[in-house]
Formats: C-alpha cells, sequence, structure tokens
C-alpha cells in the first residue's frame, strides 16, 4: 500500500511537472551556464593534475552567447592559461578561443553538453611568441574539445526539488537568445 501511494505520489508530481513545464519552460540563463562551466573546468583540471597530467588549464573567463542571430547554437569566448609541464619546467600560455557548438541534453546524465564544436578565434600568447601558431593553436583546441565533449556545460542540480522533477519527465532543450530552456520532449 505505502509503495502504491509512493509511486502514485511520484507519478502525479511528474504529470504537475510536465505540465507546468509545457506552459512555462524552465531556463537556464547564459551566466549561470558560465558559472557552472568555470567550476566543472577548475574540477576537470584538478583531476587532470591528480593523474599526474603535464598540462594543466585555467579560465580566466568564460563568455557565453546562447542563439546568437536566432541560431540554435552556443557561442563561448574562453580566456584562460594553459601550463605544459616539461622537464621539471612550467611552459606557461595564455589562450583565447572563441568556439561554436549545438547545446545538447543527455536525458541519461541529467547534463547539458556542446556537441558539434567549431573554433571561430583563437590566439596564443607566451614569453616566447605571439599570435596564431596553429600547432599550439590546434594542440589547445583539442585539449579543450575533449574537456567539453566529457564535461557539461550545465547540469540538473538534484537537491532542487524542481530540477529533480525536471530530470524524472523526457525533456530535451530549446536554444533561445540568452537562454537554454527545458522543454518536453516529442
Amino acid at each position: 500500500m505505502l509503495n502504491t501511494l509512493r509511486c502514485l505520489s511520484i507519478v502525479l508530481l511528474a504529470v504537475l511537472a510536465s505540465g507546468c513545464a509545457s506552459l512555462s519552460p524552465y531556463a537556464v540563463s547564459e551566466g549561470e551556464i558560465e558559472r557552472h562551466l568555470q567550476d566543472a573546468v577548475r574540477d576537470y583540471d584538478r583531476k587532470q593534475l591528480q593523474s599526474g597530467s603535464p598540462l594543466s588549464l585555467s579560465l580566466n573567463d568564460a563568455d557565453i552567447t546562447l542563439g546568437p542571430d536566432g541560431r540554435d547554437v552556443a557561442v563561448i569566448g574562453l580566456k584562460g592559461q594553459v601550463a605544459l609541464t616539461v622537464l621539471m619546467a612550467k611552459l606557461p600560455l595564455d589562450i583565447s578561443l572563441k568556439l561554436e557548438g549545438a547545446p545538447v541534453y543527455d536525458s541519461a546524465e541529467k547534463a547539458v553538453y556542446l556537441r558539434r564544436l567549431q573554433l571561430l578565434e583563437s590566439s596564443v600568447e607566451s614569453p616566447f611568441f605571439r599570435g596564431d601558431l596553429k600547432p599550439v593553436t590546434d594542440t589547445v583546441m583539442r585539449v579543450v574539445a575533449q574537456m567539453l565533449e566529457t564535461m557539461p556545460i550545465y547540469r540538473l542540480d538534484d537537491s532542487s526539488m524542481a530540477q529533480r522533477m525536471l530530470g524524472m519527465v523526457p525533456m530535451d532543450i530549446r536554444v533561445a537568445p540568452g537562454r537554454l530552456e527545458f522543454v518536453m520532449a516529442d
């Protein structure tokens, strides 16, 4: 009886959440995604360093533009440092990248990832050179693309009842100017 009541209440909450979601989609702003991305990069860098990777990545700035020109893409401007440890010496590089990708919602992970990444602009500066040095830029782009393919730019928060309920129903995302909207899947 208790299990039946519990199942019934979960179904009722899911139906309520889906009804509310269809009327007024849950939206995530560019600022929320920027904060989530910076936290995720910090965690990623810490894990990479703990695993013995010679490459360190830190972000000073992540600027996200959602839905530019009415397109279903996210443009991300990243500024930060990449440091490569070679023979006990750190070689620091200041990087600036502008990438474009399509936000995709993974319902199993309850997270949004960027797919089909394209490099729009790049520059690399170090004490040794400045400009767009293609081999360095290509390497940095591969590292950032690999990171963004495996690390979500946003994840639903299980500690929030509303977001936990969203994760229980079939959802998709829609890119709107300045925000991502979680909507009922077709």
